[in-house]
């Protein structure tokens, strides 16, 4: 059977991101990073919202589309530098998926959407929006909060916390605390929401 518009975007996405030759390592096996960070991306979505929208679960996939491309290194290390990092990532990762969806023929109409999604426009007004967000943030929380909070200060994790935390809807915090966390993660968290 010939796979669908959608699978066949999947599919192409996933092969742009398994060039990816940053490695990440887990239960010993190891994946190209933004491969493994997409796939965890669709996985969350479906867990949170499993009627979620051809549109949202593309969004998700396609999320962190060759991000090793842009080095953070290419922009000043303080926040202005950060910022203007994030914004040349999000053009390049709704570019790289516009490209993408016209190959396989989507419309413009169903292409704007997915690209609006994962340039994240209207943030808290656009209910799939949020709900992207959420997803960003319950995967950073399950799968890479641990491994961050050791490279960090208390103080730091604390402050990153508290901004996830406000980016999240009350579904999204609901989602977040009943993921597993290390008894140190845990208490950060209890703090960090105090």
């Amino acid at each position: 059977m010939k796979p669908t518009r959608f699978e066949t975007a999947i599919a192409l996405i996933d092969k742009k991101n398994a060039e990816d030759t940053n490695v990440y390592t887990t239960n010993g096996l190891n994946f190209p990073k933004e491969l493994l960070y997409s796939q965890r991306m669709s996985q969350k979505l479906l867990q949170f919202k499993p009627n979620a929208s051809r549109a949202l679960q593309l969004a998700a996939r396609a999320q962190h589309i060759c991000r090793w491309k842009i080095d953070r290194k290419e922009y000043p290390m303080d926040r202005v530098g950060y910022l203007k990092w994030r914004e040349a990532l999000k053009k390049m990762h709704a570019d790289l998926t516009e490209e993408i969806l016209k190959e396989v023929g989507y419309n413009d109409e169903f292409i704007k959407r997915v690209t609006d999604l994962i340039k994240k426009k209207l943030i808290k007004k656009n209910e799939e929006t949020q709900i992207l967000e959420d997803v960003i943030c319950l995967v950073f929380l399950d799968y890479y909060f641990e491994e961050f909070a050791e490279k960090h200060s208390d103080e730091k994790i604390i402050d990153i916390l508290q901004k996830t935390w406000v980016k999240m809807s009350d579904e999204g915090h609901e989602e977040a605390l009943k993921i597993k966390y290390s008894e140190k993660s845990l208490a950060l968290i209890k703090q960090a929401l105090a």
